[in-house]
C-alpha cells in the first residue's frame, strides 16, 4: 500500500512537474517573443529618428514659366508688355508698323514659332539664309495670318527701327529681347494689340 502510495505521489509529482514545466515553457516562449518585438520596436523607432523616411511628394507640371503668360502691345508707345496673370514679367521697346501697313489691332493667339529662321523677300521672292543679315533676326513669333501673309514679333539686324513706326506690319525687336521673349511664350500664348 505504502508502495502505490508512493506510485501515487510519484506519477502527480511526475504531471505536476510536466504541467508546471510546460507553462514555464509557454511563458518563456512568449517573454521572447515579446522582448524581440520590443527589440525591433525600439530599432524602428531609432531608425526613424536617425533617418526619417522620405515624404511622398507629386511632381508639379514643369514649365510653370510659360503658363498664363499673355502679351500686351501698345503700338502708341511702341512697346510690349509680357505678363504672368496681372504680373508684369518684363517690357521691350518695339518697332511697330509704319503709316498704310500698321500692325492689325485685335486679339490674337501666337500660331507660328522658329529659332533662325530664314525669310523670303515678298517682292523678289529672294531666300534670305539665317545669319546677321536676315531682317528677321533670331526669332519668329507670328500671332496674325492671311493667306501667306505673316504678321509676328522678331530680331531685326536694323537695331535703329526699334521704337519706331517702321515695319511693313510686324513688331521688330532687338535680338537679345526676343530670344528672351521666346523662352517665355508658346503656342496659343494670347497677344492683345492696343492702338
Amino acid at each position: 500500500m505504502q508502495n502505490k502510495i508512493i506510485k501515487n505521489n510519484l506519477e502527480l509529482c511526475t504531471g505536476l512537474s510536466i504541467v508546471f514545466g510546460a507553462i514555464a515553457l509557454l511563458f518563456w516562449l512568449q517573454s521572447q517573443h515579446t522582448t524581440r518585438v520590443s527589440i525591433g520596436k525600439r530599432a524602428d523607432s531609432q531608425k526613424t529618428i536617425e533617418k526619417p523616411a522620405s515624404p511622398i511628394i507629386k511632381p508639379t507640371v514643369p514649365a510653370a514659366s510659360k503658363q498664363h503668360i499673355h502679351l500686351v502691345l501698345k503700338r502708341s508707345l511702341r512697346k510690349l508688355y509680357v505678363y504672368k496673370g496681372d504680373s508684369l514679367q518684363a517690357s521691350y521697346p518695339v518697332a511697330v508698323g509704319k503709316p498704310g501697313s500698321e500692325t492689325p489691332i485685335g486679339k490674337f493667339k501666337v500660331i507660328e514659332m522658329l529659332k533662325n529662321p530664314d525669310w523670303t523677300h515678298p517682292q523678289t521672292g529672294k531666300l534670305v539664309l539665317p545669319g546677321a543679315n536676315n531682317p528677321l533676326g533670331e526669332r519668329w513669333i507670328a500671332f496674325w495670318n492671311v493667306g501667306r501673309e505673316y504678321i509676328g514679333f522678331h530680331g531685326t539686324p536694323d537695331t535703329t527701327s526699334v521704337g519706331k513706326a517702321a515695319s511693313h506690319g510686324c513688331v521688330r525687336m532687338y535680338n537679345e529681347n526676343v530670344r528672351e521673349l521666346y523662352e517665355m511664350v508658346k503656342l496659343g500664348t494670347p497677344v492683345l494689340v492696343e492702338p
